[in-house]
Formats: C-alpha cells, sequence, structure tokens
C-alpha cells in the first residue's frame, strides 16, 4: 500500500496535474506508478494530456517529497484513499472532479448507508444554531452520519449535535491534516474522532489555508452526501456554492425558511424561490422526500405518567401544556441549551408524549 501511495502522492504533485488529468492518467496507464513508467510520446497522446504535461511527468524529480508526505500519514495513522480504492466513498466516485486522492483522520464510514450535509453562515444566530440541533439530533433517528466543514457557526453546531447526539460526524477542512482551523475547534475535532467521526482532507500536510482551497472543499462535502440541508445562508454565502454544487452533483438540497426581512436566511428563501431547494421544516420532511424511513423502533414503549418523567421533561410539559409551541418558544421558555431541548424533544416524541406538527412546533399528545 504504501508502495502505491508514495507514486499517488508524487502524481498529484506534479506541476498540472489536477483531479480530472489524474484519474485519466490512471485510467489508460493501470496505476500510478505506470504512468511514471511510461513514454512521453504515449503520455502526450492521452485525450487531456499535452506534451508539456507528459514532459512534467517524465522530468518529475520531487521524490524526496512523496516519501516525506507517504512516511508522514504512515506515522500519524492517516488513512489515504485512492479514487480506484475499494474504500474510497462511491459518492465521490460519481463526481467527475472530485479528488484523486483523499487524507481521513478517524474511523468514520465514509460509505455509510446515509449521508446529510449540514451547512451555513458562520454567523448564525441562536434561533439557527437551535434549528440546526433539532435537525440533527431528529436525523439521528434515520441513522443519518453527518458531514459539514468545521467553520464557526452552523457547521460546528451541526458537529456538535451530532457528537450529543451519538451519531458520527465528519468535517472535511480546507488546509493539510497537520494543523486545524480554527484553532478553538480542537476540542470539538477530538470529541467527533471519539464518537467515530473524521477529519477530511484533499491537502498534503503543510497546506495552510488559502481562499482556492475553500470551493474545493465545498465539493467534498457536497459529493459525500445523499443531501445537502442549508439552515442559515446569506445570499452570497459560502454555502450557496456548496448548494450549487450539490446540484451539479445531482444532490437533493433542502433549505430551512427564514423570516423575509432575515438577511441571515435570505440565501435559504431564495433557494426555494427559485425551485433549488425544497422547503423543510424538520427531519421528517427530509426522509420523506428521501423515501427514508425512521430506523428508531417504539413498538413495545409505554407511555409514562407525567409524574415519572424527569424534571426537564415536566418543564416542557409545563409550557406545551399552555397549547403547541415552536421550538423557538421553547428554547425561549425552557432556557434549556440548543442541544438539551432537542434531545429531549427526540425522546419525548418517541415516548408517545408529544406530537410535532407542522412549521417546526410540538403539541402533547392527546
Amino acid at each position: 500500500m504504501q508502495h502505491a501511495l508514495f507514486y499517488q502522492i508524487a502524481l498529484g504533485l506534479v506541476p498540472g496535474v489536477g483531479d480530472v488529468l489524474m484519474k485519466t492518467l490512471v485510467a489508460h496507464c493501470g496505476s500510478a506508478e505506470e504512468v511514471f513508467r511510461e513514454k512521453r510520446q504515449m503520455l502526450a497522446s492521452i485525450p487531456g494530456v499535452n506534451m508539456n504535461t507528459a514532459t512534467a511527468i517524465k522530468s518529475f524529480r520531487d521524490w524526496e517529497r512523496a516519501e516525506f508526505e507517504c512516511a508522514w500519514v504512515q506515522q500519524n495513522g492517516i488513512r489515504a484513499l485512492f479514487f480506484t480504492e475499494s474504500e474510497y466513498p462511491f459518492r465521490l466516485k460519481h463526481c467527475n472532479d472530485s479528488p484523486g486522492l483523499l487524507f481521513v483522520k478517524g474511523n468514520m464510514d465514509l460509505n455509510a448507508r446515509r449521508m446529510i450535509g449540514v451547512v451555513g453562515t458562520r454567523r448564525a444566530s441562536r434561533q439557527g444554531k437551535a434549528r440546526t440541533t433539532l435537525f440533527t439530533t431528529e436525523l439521528a433517528g434515520y441513522g443519518c452520519s453527518i458531514i459539514s466543514g468545521l467553520a464557526y457557526g452552523i457547521d460546528a453546531q451541526a458537529h456538535q449535535a451530532a457528537v450529543d447526539a451519538g451519531i458520527p460526524t465528519g468535517a472535511v477542512v480546507a488546509h493539510g491534516l497537520d494543523v486545524l482551523y480554527p484553532p478553538s475547534h480542537h476540542q470539538l475535532a477530538r470529541n467527533m474522532l471519539d464518537g467515530g467521526g473524521a477529519i477530511i482532507s484533499d491537502q498534503l500536510q503543510g497546506m495552510k489555508l488559502s481562499p482556492e482551497h475553500f470551493p474545493r472543499r465545498n465539493r467534498i462535502i457536497a459529493g459525500l452526501c445523499d443531501a445537502l440541508l442549508l439552515v442559515e445562508s446569506m445570499a452570497d454565502g459560502g454555502a450557496m456554492i456548496t448548494a450549487d454544487i450539490a446540484a451539479s452533483y445531482n444532490r437533493d438540497v433542502f433549505a430551512v425558511p427564514g423570516r423575509p426581512d432575515d438577511h441571515a436566511s435570505a440565501g435559504c428563501n431564495l433557494l426555494i424561490q427559485q425551485n433549488k431547494a425544497a422547503l423543510v421544516c424538520s427531519a421528517d420532511d427530509i426522509a420523506e422526500l428521501m423515501g427514508w424511513n425512521r430506523q428508531v423502533s417504539t413498538a413495545g414503549r409505554q407511555i409514562p405518567l407525567f409524574r415519572d418523567l424527569s424534571e426537564e421533561q415536566q418543564t416542557i410539559i409545563g409550557v406545551l401544556q399552555q397549547g403547541a409551541k415552536t421550538v423557538d418558544e421553547l428554547f425561549d421558555e425552557t432556557g434549556f441549551s440548543g442541544s438539551k431541548l432537542a434531545h429531549l424533544l427526540l425522546n419525548m416524541e418517541l415516548d408517545g408524549l408529544i406530537t410535532q406538527l407542522p412549521g417546526m412546533s410540538y403539541q402533547l399528545r392527546t
């Protein structure tokens, strides 16, 4: 494996050889090693390869860098997934511009049965964070793994909610795996890895953050998922780029609507208005549109008496006895964190205590 990886990394270091051309070269030659062994004229005859690129391949001499990168991957327990390998994410294999080589820290199954991307603004509102937590926690009931970008705001909230819900979550980053950005998310990243998640990148170690890396990161998020959910996004936000890429990959795109005058949700509203995203108010809406069945069985459960509930559940019951409440209203009236509220609502719904209504509202089950 290390022998093959050495040539795979080296091929990626050749000037002018990007992901698309790498795949073309390997498809014609059989492996990355054989690309370097092939004659210049034969390489130049491959569609998309000109004589300059063929010359760059044959004159490549940065073998020490390839050896260093290969050793670093092995020493740091990084999984290097080449696009020809069975462990490489099958969803990405169907994307023409997907990374030829993917680096993964952690044991997350990137070929899990159900994968949802959750993205949004870095300047998330309290309501946006609460909605992100609720959606993510509810998606846990459908056996979903969560993919996002580890950025501030909606991304970090989705990762944290997934950790709290006990489901794997993967962060796609725009730099090498020898660093982590933002640094304040180190503990979150450790918790993700401990919970069976992963940190994912197509960048070699030593590659720092650069503006051109973010669209590359966004295409991986879009390609890894069955569907993409936008919770809050401005009209010119980076999440809109991810949504466009997801649509180009024939992924389902969902958006949580916001108030007409809410700039933080202007992007979500625009996608819905242009029929580029389906309006969703709950994870059940996503599941229905995706044709998913809930994986958490509620058979045989009995509705406990109100006196048998925990203090937190009693608080929610007390609020709902006044009538149906939205998540935002419950968030304000109970004082619970978004994570705690989402867990309580999900468990109380599964226990048959409450019912979810359209518009992310809840009422007591009668």
